[in-house]
């Protein structure tokens, strides 16, 4: 079990080496989490909620498996990424090899739906719901009967969309630990886009079931 704090630098180099989804899909709302962010949420879930190291981490939606691969890197004792998308799920497998996670890692491709069991913790990225309407609002409610602890990361809207994740979270038996503000920058993607690099205001919800 890995107990020596790894450096934030060094996650992030490891996290950037990681292959992005190579035909994503604007319907799965797929934007690979960038590795400063996804650095920044698993260094927290380590070292301040001590939900990393030696824990059964389930990561919801998993993509390319930036958030697996750098909790098994942490000193997981196991982590598994589950996600509709079987490209998605192929490429997290060939990025777990590059890492050397592949024996700390497993990969379903599956709904989300589908999965049962009991995990020490819950990592997810999960659509933002721009694409399909309360999208993220599924991603919580699974995260929430799977999870101990959960660490989800949501767009910042209006002060409306805020009180009503809180009140989503409340109602299904969630307590909401914290709310870190962070920044999420995407590149050009899909036809739609209108920038070069977009970045905007987002939320990870810290939460106890």
């Amino acid at each position: 079990m890995q107990r020596r704090m790894v450096r934030k630098l060094t996650l992030k180099k490891l996290l950037n080496q990681l292959a992005p989804h190579p035909s994503p899909k604007p319907s799965l709302e797929q934007y690979t989490i960038p590795a400063d962010l996804a650095a920044e949420i698993l260094y927290l879930a380590a070292y301040t909620y001590n939900a990393i190291i030696g824990k059964a981490i389930l990561d919801l939606g998993c993509g390319t498996g930036r958030l697996a691969i750098g909790a098994a890197f942490l000193g997981a004792k196991q982590a598994i990424g589950v996600d509709i998308d079987t490209t998605a799920i192929r490429t997290a497998q060939r990025n777990a090899e590059k890492a050397k996670m592949q024996e700390k890692t497993q990969w379903v491709a599956s709904d989300i739906h589908t999965i049962r069991g009991k995990f020490d913790t819950i990592l997810q990225n999960p659509p933002f719901g721009v694409q399909k309407r309360k999208a993220d609002t599924k991603f919580l409610e699974s995260a929430l009967k799977l999870g101990n602890i959960v660490f989800s990361l949501h767009k910042r809207g209006k002060v409306t969309t805020s009180s009503f994740l809180i009140k989503f979270i409340t109602t299904h038996g969630g307590k909401i630990k914290a709310i870190h503000p962070m920044r999420m920058a995407i590149p050009y993607m899909f036809y739609f886009h209108r920038k070069q690099r977009h970045e905007f205001p987002v939320d990870l919800y810290v939460i106890e079931k």
